[in-house]
């Protein structure tokens, strides 16, 4: 959500963020909206006013037996009440037209983003690991020997249809070994707060976190009204709305493994071989809850620790910074890791770290109060993925693949695998 306020001070400038994503400029039809709003609440307080003039004059008139002055202040009354409502309705019908409006218009992007129309114009800021010289021909994930028997997309699509897959014995265990991995790794060693959070949130959650609005598409509703989280950006996110803070409760960092339902709207014919992109999957989410002046190095705090997992992974993976046109709705500022999967012989995104700034929290009004005692400020807000846990099961399956069909599997999974970090071309760890 957009502050007005900004938009008056300086239309132009936000006009011209606007168009650094490619979107028209709309300043001036907000603020011809907010013109026709605040002079209807202007035109009601000086009716309210007149109102009460005219209520305290029919006590007078009535004490000195001035029937008709008293009839002509009680008819005056009575219009200028009708008159306050009927221009209060007409009010609050066009905030909330600016409302809608303001919340249908993306995040401006931060000053040092580069402008670009397309994931093309991406920026690469560091790269890690080198991918592995296979001396034979790279198979993608569900090709694998060991893991084609496990990975069933036939049965999934009898009980759900396309986009889902069943995970069976040992690559299920991997799949759950890797969740258990990342959650511990992020609260043993990145100071993350676990959580448990629902998966069916109202409205003023997915709208607090800026998917509705204008993405109510991309999600699923169910017949009661609930929404299927996207992710749990949405439960960790809006677990602070409403809320005034103290300084120095900030930042707040949690981490939550959660299944994520997306309809994938619009996506029709991409990626739809393999696991690669899901109606429902699993992911370990990070939020902060910061500081205005702290979330530009929370964000690079919270990047290093997703890249942090892939690198015990030992999986190589390079981070670009998303240019302007390729940026989420919310995002001021997004990082994508993208893993190295041998079988697209590619890079392929499996995180993102996202400031929105001030963005959510104006919408769900989550603020601090200052340290000084002064007036409540809103709170900044971040969101990454640590990591999108079947995308990782693709990323060590592919890299970990060996010429007769097996994987091996990196290390710091042994704990969570008994020490088996071989599965066998026959799908069996060992």
């Amino acid at each position: 959500m957009h502050d007005i306020r900004a938009i008056r001070e300086n239309p132009a400038a936000f006009d011209a963020a606007l168009a650094r994503r490619g979107d028209a400029g709309v300043s001036s039809d907000i603020l011809a909206l907010d013109e026709a709003r605040r002079a209807k609440i202007q035109q009601a307080e000086a009716a309210q006013a007149a109102q009460n003039k005219a209520a305290k004059e029919i006590g007078a008139a009535k004490a000195k037996g001035d029937n008709e002055t008293f009839e002509r202040l009680r008819a005056e009354v009575a219009e200028k009440k009708a008159q306050v409502a009927a221009l209060q309705t007409e009010a609050k019908e066009l905030d909330a037209k600016q409302t809608d409006m303001l919340a249908r218009i993306a995040n401006l992007p931060a000053d040092d983003v580069p402008d670009g129309a397309d994931e093309d114009d991406n920026v690469e800021v560091n790269r890690w690991g080198t991918p592995r010289e296979l001396d034979f021909a790279a198979k993608e994930h569900f090709e694998i020997a060991g893991v084609a028997q496990a990975m069933d997309f036939e049965t999934a699509a009898k009980t759900s249809g396309a986009r889902f897959v069943f995970l069976k014995g040992g690559v299920a265990r991997i799949h759950r070994a890797l969740a258990q991995f990342m959650v511990d790794t992020h609260v043993d060693e990145n100071g993350l707060t676990e959580m448990q959070t629902p998966v069916l949130v109202r409205d003023e959650a997915m709208y607090g976190t800026d998917k509705l609005p204008k993405f109510g598409d991309d999600s699923y509703q169910t017949t009661n009204g609930w929404w299927l989280v996207p992710t749990s950006e949405v439960t960790l996110t809006y677990s602070v709305a409403g809320d005034v803070l103290e300084a120095v409760e900030l930042p707040i960092r949690m981490t939550a493994h959660t299944q994520c339902f997306r309809s994938e709207a619009g996506s029709a014919g991409r990626d739809t071989s393999g696991m690669l992109r899901q109606h429902q999957f699993e992911k370990v989410e990070m939020v902060s809850i910061t500081h205005p002046d702290e979330s530009d190095a929370e964000q690079k705090r919270m990047l290093r620790c997703a890249e942090g997992l892939l690198e015990k992974l030992g999986v190589p993976y390079r981070t670009v910074v998303l240019c302007t046109g390729d940026m989420g709705f919310g995002a001021r500022r997004t990082f994508d890791i993208e893993a190295w999967l041998p079988g697209q012989n590619t890079y392929r995104e499996i995180s993102s770290v996202s400031t929105t700034g001030a963005f959510q929290a104006r919408r769900m009004n989550a603020r601090f109060r200052p340290a000084d005692g002064g007036k409540p400020e809103f709170v900044h807000s971040l969101n990454g993925s640590g990591l999108a846990v079947g995308r990782c099961l693709i990323a060590v399956l592919e890299n970990g693949q060996q010429a007769d069909g097996s994987v091996i599997l990196p290390e710091v999974l042994g704990p969570y695998l008994k020490g088996k970090l071989t599965l066998t071309a026959d799908g069996d760890l060992v």
